[in-house]
């Protein structure tokens, strides 16, 4: 799939796009690209990585739940959440090894590790350990008994044996495995028992969209459209997604244009059926020109 930005009639720009949708049963609708060799889904993760929490012991529930699979904005109400995932564990900040930043909420000023858009996850992670007796001070290395267990849950959900592993952005290991995988891993949270981790994961992202993401971002947007929907960002245009039925997909953009992204993702929702009036300047952002529109990105 090509996503074009054209501008005043003009194709200034082309971004490519892998896509894998699949039905309800789980049998591909749209395939285009290598989407079965080895992808860095980077924070579309992050609900797997949760779910190995959970099983791990962690005790969280509605949106402090959504907000551990979060890449937030850092509102107030984000960061507070994430003190209270610390507090209930009986830690300080300093507990976390995520960096420092500048919140995506440009409202918000503040710069220190509790504003960076993983802190809900490496929060979680913190958690864990105290439930577990595990050493906190070493939480992100690959050989810590917690990423040794989120492991195990990735390459269970996915089916897949973790081709190479690394270092995501915000210093956790980071999976790589491909988007048939991942695309797999999402429809077992859908399709999981209702009294199961996985369910209490959709469940919880479902419910509260913005604590996943922020009050304004195109993620919560999406989501809200299309209640049923679960959908995860992450980094170099990466998505994934599953509504109820298990209808899923992932999407990523080859040269990591984040711009590209959304109407990659609005076309891949609606290879399912999947749509919603509020999508319709999403699927074909407009190009501006002097403040005014002058063009669009589209799919070819």
């Amino acid at each position: 799939m090509i996503v074009e930005v054209v501008r005043s009639g003009f194709v200034e720009s082309t971004h490519q796009a892998r896509i894998l949708t699949v039905d309800a049963q789980g049998l591909p609708v749209e395939a285009r690209g290598a989407v079965h060799v080895p992808a860095s889904p980077r924070s579309s993760m992050k609900p797997l990585q949760a779910l190995g929490m959970l099983r791990a012991g962690l005790r969280l529930e509605d949106e402090l739940l959504a907000l551990a699979c979060a890449s937030h904005s850092g509102e107030p109400f984000h960061v507070d959440g994430v003190r209270k995932i610390l507090a209930g564990a009986g830690l300080e900040e300093s507990a976390l090894q995520c960096p420092e930043d500048y919140p995506f909420d440009r409202a918000v000023t503040e710069r220190g590790r509790v504003f960076m858009n993983c802190s809900g996850k490496h929060a979680a992670m913190v958690a864990t350990c105290v439930v577990n007796d595990w050493p906190v001070t070493t939480y992100r290395e690959p050989a810590h008994p917690l990423q040794r267990a989120i492991r195990e849950t990735v390459e269970e959900l996915t089916g897949e044996r973790v081709a190479a592993s690394g270092v995501d952005g915000c210093g956790a290991p980071l999976f790589f495995v491909s988007m048939l995988g991942v695309t797999k891993g999402f429809r077992a949270f859908a399709l999981s028992s209702p009294d199961s981790y996985e369910r209490k994961i959709f469940d919880a992202m479902r419910t509260y969209p913005e604590w996943t993401s922020g009050t304004g971002r195109v993620e919560a947007e999406i989501m809200r459209a299309i209640p049923g929907l679960m959908l995860k960002t992450g980094a170099e245009a990466f998505d994934a997604f599953v509504f109820e039925d298990g209808r899923a997909g992932t999407v990523k953009i080859e040269d990591g244009s984040m711009r590209a992204r959304v109407p990659a993702t609005v076309a891949a929702l609606r290879s399912l059926g999947l749509d919603a009036p509020e999508l319709a300047e999403l699927a074909a952002p407009p190009v501006l020109g002097g403040g005014r529109p002058v063009g669009e990105l589209r799919i070819r």
